[in-house]
């Protein structure tokens, strides 16, 4: 879901789609400076997204609904549980009490470390700090509901997390360069281990036959002597005494290089099995990148002139109303040529930035389709395009994001989409 900044004064809708009446004024990015931490209900509307999405987990946001008995919410995906969560934010006695709870449960230990900051200054370092050692949820839920914390404040700590989000396509590049630096190790050390282990084999072989030929040396030696008779001389004695010592330390030095090439072997096998793990971690890394780059690259190549079974699908809308909820507003030219090239006919509305929410209805009685991209459109209009088309029995889908290739897509797909039912109308 897109947000518009707290700082901004933008038109708010009611969950049942109505504009607020005139003499309600938008919400505050932040309440006046008081001796006691903010609650949610008491935060901007527009900061409820990042506080849901950013320190609460879709488990423990699910409990907190399943606690208040909310309909469907055991089945909804995560999005849905999203929506609902931020939707109840707002609502005191409607389960935001149970949501602060939690939140302040989970982060009471970031709640204490930040409640020593007496002024905006201080606040600031604390959030910077944080940053660096990426100790980004419980700081972000502390710094909201701190006392002193301004609008300055809550618009910086609302800006950082925000671009946290733009890091992920840098981090799948910076994975791909490191899984080929792995490679390369994984290979040297590999060839580093086969010569290691043959020259440990070769000194193994070499090692049990010198203690052969020493131990054939020494016994035939030990017979010679049992043969002879007491009038050996002292010379025999002292040849057979120095074999002994010879083999001896033979012995001595084979034992300590076995024993250096078998610390070598433990340290190399070690190294492998390390290298193994990082590569197949990498590999998993690397695969779900390919996997979003082959999405793409279908995007594009369905952009730049769908297939034979594509067009077919596209002449199913041929003729009908294609409603569009959300999106830019530099892209809705695109978006039209898109929709009346396949031979449909264009409806517009951007959710209640403005155009009139009244208008919402009318549009979606008119339409066939309804599409609306969930990281370019506000929670309350998708509630409303959601409630609305079921009451008429239309068919809606919401789009993964407000781009070009992502609406051909969808439109390229035949059949009805089928009606979701998730959120629990007022």
């Amino acid at each position: 879901m897109s947000l518009q900044p707290p700082f901004a004064q933008v038109p708010r809708l009611r969950l049942d789609g109505r504009s607020p009446p005139p003499w309600e004024a938008p919400a505050a990015a932040h309440p006046p400076t008081t001796a006691k931490r903010c609650k949610i209900w008491d935060l901007a509307d527009t900061l409820h997204c990042s506080i849901i999405g950013t320190c609460l987990s879709t488990a423990e946001l699910r409990h907190v609904l399943l606690r208040l008995n909310v309909r469907g919410a055991d089945r909804a995906d995560e999005h849905e549980i999203h929506v609902l969560g931020v939707m109840l934010a707002g609502r005191r006695e409607a389960g935001a009490k149970l949501l602060q709870r939690a939140l302040d449960r989970r982060h009471g230990l970031s709640i204490k470390q930040y409640s020593r900051a007496k002024n905006e200054e201080t606040l600031l370092a604390m959030w910077d700090e944080s940053i660096r050692s990426g100790e980004i949820p419980g700081a972000y839920w502390a710094l909201l509901s701190h006392p002193f914390a301004t609008d300055a404040v809550v618009k910086k700590a609302f800006g950082d997390v925000h671009m946290l989000s733009h890091l992920v396509g840098a981090a799948n590049r910076a994975d791909i360069r490191r899984l080929r630096q792995l490679e390369d190790q994984i290979s040297v050390l590999t060839a580093k281990l086969d010569r290691q282990q043959r020259q440990l084999r070769d000194g193994f072989q070499a090692r049990d036959e010198t203690i052969h030929r020493l131990n054939e040396m020494l016994a035939e030696r030990i017979e010679q002597s049992a043969g002879k008779t007491e009038r050996s001389s002292d010379d025999e004695r002292a040849a057979l005494s120095g074999v002994i010592a010879d083999i001896s330390r033979k012995l001595t030095r084979e034992s300590g290089l076995r024993e250096r090439l078998q610390q070598r072997l433990n340290t190399t096998s070690d190294a492998l099995l390390t290298a193994e793990l990082a590569l197949q971690q990498a590999r998993n890394e690397r695969d779900t990148a390919l996997r979003d780059l082959a999405s793409i690259d279908e995007h594009f190549a369905a952009l730049l002139g769908p297939a034979v079974g594509d067009r077919a699908a596209l002449c199913e809308i041929a003729g009908r109303t294609v409603l569009y909820v959300g999106g830019r507003a530099k892209q809705m030219p695109q978006l039209k040529a898109l929709v009346e090239r396949a031979g449909a006919r264009f409806l517009h509305h951007d959710g209640g930035i403005e155009h009139n929410a009244t208008l919402l209805p009318g549009m979606v009685s008119r339409a066939d389709r309804v599409y609306f991209p969930i990281d370019c459109v506000s929670h309350d209009a998708a509630a409303t395009v959601k409630r609305l088309c079921r009451q008429a029995g239309k068919s809606y889908q919401p789009l993964r994001t407000a781009s070009l290739a992502c609406l051909l897509a969808a439109l390229g797909r035949p059949g009805k989409f089928p009606q979701a039912s998730v959120l629990n109308d007022p």
